[in-house]
């Protein structure tokens, strides 16, 4: 019961946290996107697919690899090993970080060239190299920390970095901006980048606090690296082929956007617009699943480890059934709102189009998120990404060839086409370890089919004020009443659903 109170604690503290970063990261947006326009955002999401893929370098698989072998020995009353795991998870985690800066630095002219149009100079670059390695030895941090269950830590080093990263990017846009594009870009690397640095410095305070609180005998326990090294590198592999995939796919974009008759401005500018604007609101709900998500990882890992099958099947019953009822109401909202969330966010109706066109995909998209990291806590990680792997090849090869046939809606398409391909194997596989029975009808058709009722009943009651802004908030919030006073009357949810 302990346990369960913890996690739910956990989660509502992650949640949270990921509510306030989203909400701020999303008017920061609308910020910027204003100040520097959608293609400067279309070239920065450039550099920052270049910039994830690095972190992918410098990571290879650390957090995941912390958070499982400390689970593991916290699960088995073994402290001293996971002290000792996390110890060396840092120094491995920082020799990884260190050599992914080589890396960057080392192709930073050939990557300016060949990926971002010689838009701008390696300068942004350098100063993402310099960064991973405190990024990497964050990450293996933050494993001991979820693994510990203490992560309002990693929380509270979220809201640190947010409110730094906001302070130094509108004190240099102020300063830089007026020089040109590459100096925006230069603005937005630099902020992320020293925001990172700061965030490491305080979870690594944290961490030495943490450490030394603890009473442990006999520290000198055996080495963890075979046990390090057996999780990153199959994870390590298949995440470099998986973010080198996804990188390409996020660069060729804008050639293949090329292809169609648009200039390479307008292509940049187009690739903003979705990638930078619309997928930003698309992905705001899913705070609240990429939070438990995260948390699923150790409470799977210490389930998975006592083996106990039926907790397993049992858990994994509730979260699937729990994600797909999330998914079918913010599809709603989305459905009903989308023009209005465009306009009074951006105020653009060309977000809203994609918004209403994309809309459908949360159905799977939040709930591929939630698969995966039950997986993840299973010891299915390296299944988790071959899927992305298939997935991406995939998405590449239908961009190359509809890009310059059906423009920016082809982009749209392949989004589909990705989600909806990863979110079958996701769940096949889930389906096949834990021997889940879904439920289609009450699960997914009854969920579905309230939401469109509650669209007409939003239609129906026509609720307007005198603020647009208080006229969503209003309806949104009527919404979200009648579709879960709609999902107890049909006995979609009962109180059963509630028991942990």
């Amino acid at each position: 019961m302990r346990k369960a109170k913890l996690f739910i604690i956990n989660v509502l503290i992650l949640t949270s946290t990921s509510i306030l970063m989203q909400t701020i990261g999303i008017i920061f947006n609308v910020y910027i996107s204003n100040k520097i326009g959608s293609e400067s955002i279309g070239l920065f999401g450039l550099i920052m697919s270049i910039y994830t893929f690095f972190i992918t370098l410098a990571t290879s698989g650390i957090n995941l690899a912390t958070t499982r072998i400390v689970s593991e020995q916290i699960a088995c009353d073994n402290k001293s090993g996971a002290l000792k795991a996390a110890k060396q998870a840092i120094f491995y985690s920082f020799c990884f970080g260190f050599l992914a800066c080589l890396i960057l630095i080392t192709f930073s002219n050939f990557i300016v060239n060949v990926c971002l149009h010689n838009k701008i100079t390696t300068t942004p670059l350098y100063i993402v190299g310099i960064s991973l390695p405190f990024i990497s030895m964050s990450a293996a941090i933050n494993g001991y920390f979820s693994a510990r269950r203490k992560v309002f830590k990693t929380a509270s080093s979220q809201i640190i970095e947010q409110f730094v990263k906001i302070i130094l990017i509108c004190s240099l846009l102020f300063i830089l901006l007026p020089k040109g594009l590459e100096y925006a870009c230069i603005c937005l690397v630099i902020g992320t980048c020293l925001s990172e640095a700061f965030s490491f410095t305080y979870v690594y305070i944290l961490y030495k606090l943490e450490i030394a609180k603890e009473k442990l005998i006999n520290v000198n326990t055996k080495s963890y690296k075979k046990d390090i090294f057996e999780i990153c590198i199959p994870i390590a592999i298949t995440s470099y082929i998986r973010s080198g995939l996804s990188t390409l796919k996020q660069l060729i974009i804008p050639l293949r956007l090329e292809k169609s008759g648009l200039t390479c401005e307008q292509a940049l500018s187009q690739y903003g617009l979705v990638s930078g604007m619309t997928l930003p609101i698309l992905l705001f709900p899913s705070v609240f699943i990429n939070s438990f998500s995260s948390l699923l990882i150790p409470e799977f890992s210490s389930i998975f480890v006592t083996k106990n099958y039926k907790r397993i099947n049992t858990l994994t019953t509730k979260i699937f059934k729990s994600t797909l009822i999330f998914s079918a109401c913010i599809f709603g909202i989305f459905l009903n709102f989308s023009d209005e969330l465009s306009k009074i966010i951006y105020n653009n109706s060309e977000v809203g189009t994609y918004l209403l066109f994309l809309c459908p995909v949360v159905l799977i998209m939040y709930l591929d998120t939630i698969v995966d990291g039950m997986l993840k806590g299973l010891n299915e990680q390296v299944n988790v990404m071959k899927c992305n792997i298939l997935d991406l090849f995939v998405s590449i090869s239908l961009l190359y060839f509809l890009l310059p046939i059906y423009s920016i809606y082809g982009y749209l398409i392949v989004i589909y086409i990705s989600e909806i391909l990863n979110g079958i194997i996701s769940i096949r596989q889930l389906i096949k370890v834990t021997k889940l029975k879904i439920k289609y009808f009450s699960w997914i058709i009854m969920p579905v089919g309230i939401c469109l009722l509650s669209r007409y009943i939003i239609i129906f009651l026509n609720i307007s004020t005198f603020n647009n802004v208080v006229n969503l908030i209003l309806n949104i919030i009527i919404y979200i009443i009648i579709y879960i006073l709609l999902l107890f009357i049909t006995n979609c949810i009962t109180k059963k659903d509630f028991k942990i």
